[in-house]
């Protein structure tokens, strides 16, 4: 009975630390050699844009177009990916590529995590990286917002009247809000707000009006800083909502209030930064007071020595003294000042 606990417990050890991803998929022509990219998006931002800092791997296809990325690299919770083929002809420029204007290029946005299996086959009408395949139900939500965003599109273009934009404008926002709430992913509501607020987008005018007094925002604040509370995606849209809501305001009756409030706010943040720069700097004097305190005379000129980036050879000559002994005080001075090299010295008496 012993032995049989021990080896479950041995195949849970190791099932556990198998822990990985693996995203495969195949592109529409049975080609090998397309250059297949795997990146994260880490600012909403920027799920429009694909530049070079965002990506993580990179492969090519096979003979059949199959291509396949596997690891245990990833986040262990839920973060945006995206899958990016480079098709474009190799007379295209880097930043075509990675600025997504190369017309022939394709990619598709979905969300994973590092032990998440996602499969993207080529649809029925034989396009790639437009259909997914997941153990992660989350992964397909910004195919099904897109679905609701092209039926947004053609509500407006329908009538072009102001009153049918103010209308729908109103309409939609609340189904696209209450849509991302129901997926219960805080990533999937990023993806809405990011297309709501944007200020290419017909919808930004409105969105000024609607962040101004709808909790929405607020409360998608309070869902990312909880779920996700050490992501930069989280403080960035925590920024970003404030800056908006001030500008939403700006016209409101409380807009003397911001407009003296912001600059006195300003003024206190750079004396309260003032008062802190002159109580560093006080502490750090003493700090090296009490330093120098600690060393002997000989010792202290080898300080100002270190201080001026000298070697120990260039130490052991301007001192008279061999460089054994230097490296002796040297030790010595690494003891009594708690440091264990030249550049803590440094930062310690700067």
């Amino acid at each position: 009975m012993r032995n049989t606990v021990l080896i479950i417990f041995t195949l849970c050890t190791c099932f556990t630390g198998l822990s990985q991803y693996n995203f495969k998929g195949q592109i529409a022509e049975k080609k090998s050699g397309k250059t297949i990219y795997l990146s994260i998006i880490e600012d909403y931002r920027k799920f429009g844009r694909i530049s070079m800092e965002q990506i993580l791997k990179k492969t090519v296809t096979d003979s059949l177009g199959n291509f396949n990325f596997m690891g245990d690299n990833l986040n262990n919770d839920n973060r945006i990916y995206r899958i990016h083929l480079d098709d474009c002809t190799d007379t295209s420029t880097h930043v075509e590529h990675f600025f997504e204007q190369c017309e022939h290029s394709r990619s598709i946005l979905f969300i994973a995590n590092n032990n998440d299996s996602i499969t993207f086959p080529t649809s029925f009408a034989n396009q790639a990286l437009c259909e997914i395949t997941s153990t992660n139900s989350k992964s397909t939500a910004f195919l099904d917002i897109d679905v609701l965003k092209e039926q947004m599109a053609f509500d407006f273009n329908e009538f072009r009247s102001e009153a049918n934009k103010k209308l729908n404008s109103k309409k939609w926002f609340k189904t696209l809000q209450e849509f991302g709430k129901d997926l219960n992913e805080p990533l999937a509501e990023l993806y809405i707000f990011d297309f709501l607020s944007d200020k290419r987008n017909g919808t930004y005018t409105y969105y000024l009006k609607d962040i101004g007094s709808n909790s929405y925002y607020d409360e998608l604040g309070e869902r990312l800083a909880s779920i996700y509370p050490n992501a930069s995606f989280t403080d960035l849209y925590l920024s970003d909502i404030v800056i908006d809501q001030q500008l939403a305001n700006k016209n409101s009756p409380r807009s003397n209030f911001w407009k003296w409030l912001l600059p006195t706010l300003l003024i206190l943040s750079i004396l309260l930064n003032i008062y802190l720069i002159l109580r560093q700097r006080k502490k750090s004097l003493h700090i090296q007071n009490e330093s120098l305190a600690k060393l002997t005379e000989q010792e202290n000129n080898i300080v100002n020595q270190i201080l001026k980036n000298k070697t120990n050879k260039e130490i052991a000559a301007a001192m008279f003294i061999s460089v054994s002994t230097v490296k002796t005080h040297i030790n010595n001075i690494y003891k009594k000042l708690e440091v264990t090299s030249r550049d803590e010295i440094k930062q310690r008496y700067t």
